[in-house]
């Protein structure tokens, strides 16, 4: 497999530990061990205890049991976990597809969602969201994309990075075509939880069908991307088998102490996901204030759930806007381009706590362009 260089982590890896104002982050507020340790009496002594020797392939029972508990019918014996959510969605499109299969991929797409499947030998179809409809998905485009040799379609809700969240009537629309096309369905559910209204979260679809295929990982809902655990959610056992197997080639098993960290953070998830809710609800009130003030130059759509939005940039090329923002102001914004996406969108990050002083640079930087 020979997969292009990957666009967007090429540009952080140019920019992320430089610039010093980061405002495209995906991830919200992260933590320190010793504050993650602190939630729960013990923890810090069952982590000093730790042994240091190889874990068990599929993940730690206790952490797939905590894992188990984010969603309604899915058990440990469900869960396969993972370095992080990347290696799930290689391991995941290797597993499922062949060459000459075909996938269609919600898009503007974070790429490896859709190269990993192209660099299989698969096609890729976009679903592309309508930007003028909140980036809205359309059930009738979808099934005429669809056709025999259709293996998997992959949706990412909440959306990276537009933000777009549909109501649970899609993803059963979804569900139902599934069923009767043929297809799997994988989804992306890494910011399932960020929901600023809770009634807006949709079910997993791990649970709405017992054949599709749920993401999940520590770093975006709960912050704690350091411990690079993620996991696979499906109640098909021919895909978590053969995701077993795959694994074996890869990461075989993962991380000790990052799994046992992770088991804390998740006895204690709705607490940690209500502080990062809440720290999201405060900096897109600030947003929505910048936007208001500048809408001669932005287009803004206030997104219902997750960490990330994607404005348009209206006064000319957004990837020359971006490139400008770094070098004069430090501040950091990912042009949509490097989605493969020629709107003018750009992708703003508000999970961490430190935005507001980022957002400051950013209006300066407004004011001496004006």
């Amino acid at each position: 497999m020979k997969l292009p260089p990957f666009r967007l982590e090429r540009y952080f890896d140019r920019y992320e530990f430089d610039a010093p104002h980061l405002l495209c982050t995906s991830d919200c507020e992260s933590m320190t061990v010793a504050e993650l340790l602190a939630l729960e009496p013990g923890a810090e002594d069952q982590l000093q205890r730790l042994w240091l020797g190889y874990t068990e392939a599929p993940g730690a029972p206790a952490l797939r049991e905590a894992i188990a508990g984010l969603y309604d019918n899915v058990g440990p014996e469900d869960i396969l976990v993972h370095a992080g959510a990347e290696e799930a969605i290689f391991n995941l499109m290797n597993v499922v597809l062949e060459p000459d299969d075909h996938v269609v991929v919600h898009a503007p797409y974070y790429q490896s969602l859709g190269e990993v499947a192209r660099g299989i030998g698969a096609r890729v179809t976009p679903w592309r969201g309508d930007p003028d409809r909140g980036w809205a998905l359309d059930l009738d485009r979808l099934a005429d994309l669809v056709d025999a040799t259709t293996r998997l379609v992959v949706v990412n809700l909440p959306h990276n990075p537009t933000g777009y969240l549909p109501g649970a009537a899609f993803l059963h629309g979804l569900v139902d075509l599934s069923r009767r096309h043929g297809f799997l369905v994988f989804s992306d559910e890494v910011y399932r939880g960020l929901e600023l209204d809770p009634d807006d979260r949709l079910p997993a679809v791990a649970d709405l069908e017992d054949r599709a295929i749920s993401l999940g990982v520590m770093s975006k809902t709960y912050g704690l991307a350091g411990l690079r655990i993620g996991w696979i959610a499906t109640r098909n056992a021919a895909v978590r088998d053969g995701l077993a197997a795959f694994k074996d080639y890869t990461s075989i098993c993962n991380s000790a102490p990052s799994e046992l960290l992770a088991t804390v953070a998740l006895r204690h998830a709705a607490a940690i996901a209500a502080r990062n809710v809440a720290i999201v609800s405060e900096n897109l009130d600030r947003l929505d204030g910048f936007f208001a003030r500048h809408e001669d130059l932005f287009a803004w759509e206030r997104p219902r759930a997750g960490s990330i939005a994607f404005p348009r940039w209206l006064a000319g090329d957004v990837e020359a806007f971006c490139a400008d923002l770094v070098q004069r102001a430090g501040v950091l914004l990912l042009p949509g381009t490097l989605y493969d996406d020629r709107s003018g969108g750009f992708r703003i990050g508000f999970g961490r706590r430190d935005m507001p002083a980022a957002l400051e640079h950013l209006e300066a930087y407004l004011a001496r362009r004006r």
